[in-house]
């Protein structure tokens, strides 16, 4: 049997009691290349969220005292099922989210790696022993958090899920998830029955798709202590605010409009290749994407060329039936945002070199040159399959250029002086640098996470990250006798 039956999970949700469904009713899987429905997923609602809330906590208790090996174990089962599954897994990740093949296969990839580093982390030292001025034990060791809530979102749905309720799990908080109701299938429903196959006790996962009232519920429910959330600025400052009035921990992994910069002696032929994958992959749908090229002006216009003839003979279509570079975008609001920007940047003075069109859901990759500051697909985050390119003379404006934006999740530097180049980087706030590639990349092993107006920092990914990210410190003394006070 397919991990990814629709008989065992067809419009429902998952918890405590398996797949029930929800107080909120279900909604169509939507295939974006076709429009057509291609399932049926359950979706919940804030009555949903507070009942699996309230069962998560009591679970958890059970799960956190479970021998670390069992923990590790369940992890450990729930990568080789990844493995095993993939094929079932990536299908959905191709009709549902629009992904080519390629990337489809990259996500169970990561998933199943996520799971086999978060099996690692179960066997953690918890803390360490300090010094102390009285004749004691004392310690600080890191106990679980409790419930994590994990709100993720549609454009890799699988990684952006699993990164975070793989380490929360092993360290041994029960987890609320909310996956994007447009990707449910395969970035929510996925996870909780590769994890239910693994083993995983009941009612420590709780998988409910939801919009926008389900993931106030989660953020503001009193079972739920720590909230992670990947997602646009916009909503994670309101989940950030939201979870402030409630006085608990929020990571924020968010948007990004991120700068490939080409030094005057870069390889030409390599940079043009690094930035149409760095804007181009996935159809631009990822936080890290390249949204500003910045080439040196002895190499701008024929950086230009080289990427709009590249641009011009991409194949954009259905991945599910076609041989193609690019999907389709994820929705018709996705697509009017990202044409819009486009249009505004050529009304105000932008010359288009490529794309800039699009039929249905299917969006060219396009490139813009001769921009301002001010251009809307400069200055903003596209999240669409767009390369804006800008030239500059010298590594002091070129680091200037790059440092001018709200956002600091990614930065390339394409050279071939290593050391240039992290020179130039020391002068970019950002979350990630990457010095001879592009600005998208993602790694079990290593920590994530940008700053400014990307997120609260570097939280998920790599030991260090996800043990402070769902576990609390906790200070602990003993000594043979109770202590006599003068009182």
């Amino acid at each position: 049997m397919e991990v990814l039956d629709p008989k065992i999970w067809s419009g429902t949700v998952y918890g405590g009691s398996g797949w029930t469904s929800s107080q909120a009713g279900d909604a169509a899987v939507i295939e974006p290349a076709t429009g057509k429905e291609i399932g049926r997923a359950g979706i919940a609602g804030p009555a949903d969220i507070a009942t699996a809330a309230a069962q998560a906590a009591k679970a958890q208790r059970a799960w956190a005292a479970t021998s670390f090996e069992e923990r590790a174990a369940v992890l450990r089962r729930a990568g080789r099922l990844f493995e095993e599954h993939a094929a079932d897994i990536q299908h959905w990740l191709v009709r549902e989210s629009g992904s080519i093949p390629g990337k489809a296969a990259f996500e169970t990839h990561v998933a199943a790696q996520e799971c086999y580093e978060a099996a690692a982390l179960a066997s953690q030292p918890p803390g360490e022993i300090l010094p102390t001025a009285k004749q004691r034990l004392s310690l600080a060791r890191r106990v679980p958090a409790g419930v994590v809530g994990v709100i993720s979102p549609f454009n890799a749905p699988l990684i952006l899920g699993i990164r975070s309720v793989a380490p929360a799990l092993a360290l041994g908080n029960a987890v609320v998830f909310k996956p994007d109701p447009r990707t449910a299938v395969c970035g929510g429903v996925a996870i909780a029955r590769v994890l239910e196959e693994a083993g995983l006790p009941a009612g420590v996962l709780h998988m409910l798709p939801g919009g926008v009232d389900a993931g106030e519920a989660l953020v503001a429910d009193p079972n739920v202590r720590v909230i992670s959330f990947t997602g646009s600025t916009a909503a994670g400052r309101k989940v950030g605010e939201l979870a402030a009035r409630h006085l608990k921990r929020v990571h924020l992994e968010l948007g990004g409009n991120s700068a490939l910069v080409v030094l005057s002696d870069a390889d030409l032929d390599l940079a043009v290749s690094a930035g149409a994958w760095g804007s181009f992959f996935h159809q631009g749908q990822i936080c890290m994407t390249t949204g500003r090229h910045l080439v040196h002006a002895s190499l701008k216009d024929e950086y230009v060329e080289r990427l709009a003839a590249k641009a011009d003979a991409m194949p954009v279509g259905d991945p599910a039936t076609q041989q193609v570079a690019l999907g389709p975008l994820i929705d018709e609001r996705q697509r009017d945002k990202v044409h819009a920007l486009v249009t505004g940047s050529v009304d105000g003075g932008a010359r288009l070199a490529a794309g800039g069109t699009y039929e249905g859901l299917f969006y060219r990759p396009t490139v813009l040159t001769d921009l301002t500051a001010a251009a809307p697909a400069y200055a903003q985050e596209v999240f669409g399959p767009v390369a804006p390119v800008v030239s500059f003379s010298s590594l002091e404006e070129a680091a200037s250029l790059a440092a001018e934006s709200e956002y600091g999740l990614s930065l390339g530097v394409l050279t071939r002086d290593v050391m240039r180049g992290l020179a130039l980087a020391d002068l970019v706030p950002t979350g990630i640098v990457h010095v001879n590639d592009q600005t998208v990349d993602d790694e079990a092993v290593a920590p994530f996470g940008g700053v400014g107006a990307s997120g609260t920092g570097s939280r998920f990914g790599g030991t260090r990250a996800n043990v402070e990210a769902f576990t609390e410190t906790q200070w602990v003394t003993m000594q043979g006798d109770i202590a006599r006070y003068p009182f």
